[in-house]
């Protein structure tokens, strides 16, 4: 029922970041930290995790595999590879990296590792997993490498890495779970200020987000799915021409308004195809569709198979 969704954005707010990681499934499933000494240099085989770390004391030289310039990562900053790439973190990146997993005696799960005697570079690490089917919807707007550097804006992010170290340090009952936790609240501190802050050249609805006028039209689609939105109603909600809103929503988002808006109710209709047992005809009501046929087509367009096959498929992987 359309009061499910109601609910649903209550609890949201007007956030669609929060939505997205909401329905994505954001969760932390490995944490902890890497304290290395002397000269030193590790590599992160291709594993396809989105990988966060903040640095706790020291410094190290971060290189990437597409052969980019290595970046310098001080202390008390922050980065993330979404993407699950090969990557290397160095104390001087003319040395030839080894693989980590070589010198690791196992998983941290929630303990500080110490490499080659400790105390040149202290990092937090957190490896995340996102729902398999849902996850582009967020990687795609993604770039190589978010790094958070030097700036007043990074004090909530500080205060978490220091309990999260101090539970690492001294653990406690439910330490490793309370860990997890606040290791996906900084993921989500670092999206958030990698929107803020990452403005210019960035496509995608993420980055819409830091754009005042588009910002409100995307917030309006993700307040109320089932609305039969127009351009115009939601150009003037963003305080813009139709024309002038269109083209900047396009330009912005990569997608025209209602191709975003159908994409959005498809994607919910599909968690919501899994998470009840409600008939395909009463879902297509709960966003927007008096027929059953117009949904049936736009979710095919859009998730590459018709309600009936995607719940079925679901329960199978289940």
């Amino acid at each position: 029922m359309q009061s499910d969704l109601i609910s649903r954005s209550s609890k949201l707010g007007s956030d669609p970041l929060s939505d997205v990681l909401s329905l994505v499934r954001t969760r932390g499933f490995m944490s902890g930290g890497l304290d290395m000494g002397g000269a030193w240099a590790y590599s992160f085989e291709a594993d396809g995790a989105f990988r966060c770390f903040a640095v706790v004391s020291g410094q190290c030289w971060l290189s990437l595999a597409d052969g980019s310039n290595p970046i310098l990562v001080s202390e008390g900053e922050f980065f993330a590879m979404p993407h699950g790439k090969r990557f290397s973190l160095t104390s001087d990146p003319a040395i030839i990296p080894t693989d980590i997993y070589q010198e690791m005696d196992g998983p941290l799960n929630g303990r500080v590792l110490s490499l080659r005697g400790g105390g040149g570079c202290c990092l937090f690490g957190a490896i995340f997993t996102f729902r398999q089917d849902f996850a582009n919807i967020l990687l795609d707007v993604l770039p190589a490498v978010l790094h958070i550097g030097s700036g007043e804006d990074r004090a909530a992010l500080r205060a978490y890495l220091d309990r999260m170290m101090a539970l690492l340090r001294v653990p406690q009952p439910g330490s490793i779970l309370v860990t997890e936790h606040l290791a996906e609240t900084m993921l989500i501190e670092v999206l958030r200020l990698h929107v803020t802050r990452d403005t210019g050249k960035g496509v995608g609805w993420l980055f819409a987000l830091s754009d005042v006028k588009l910002s409100r039209a995307v917030t309006a689609m993700h307040e109320q799915p089932w609305h039969r939105w127009t351009v115009q109603e939601l150009s003037d909600r963003a305080g813009m021409s139709r024309s002038s809103f269109a083209l900047r929503f396009k330009e912005k988002v990569g997608v025209a308004v209602m191709e975003y808006l159908i994409r959005w109710r498809m994607l919910l209709a599909a968690d919501r195809l899994v998470a009840s047992s409600d008939p395909v005809g009463s879902i297509a009501g709960q966003f927007g569709y008096e027929s059953d046929s117009a949904f049936v087509f736009a979710f095919r367009r859009e998730m590459g198979c018709t309600p009936r096959q995607y719940r079925h498929r679901s329960a199978l992987a289940a």
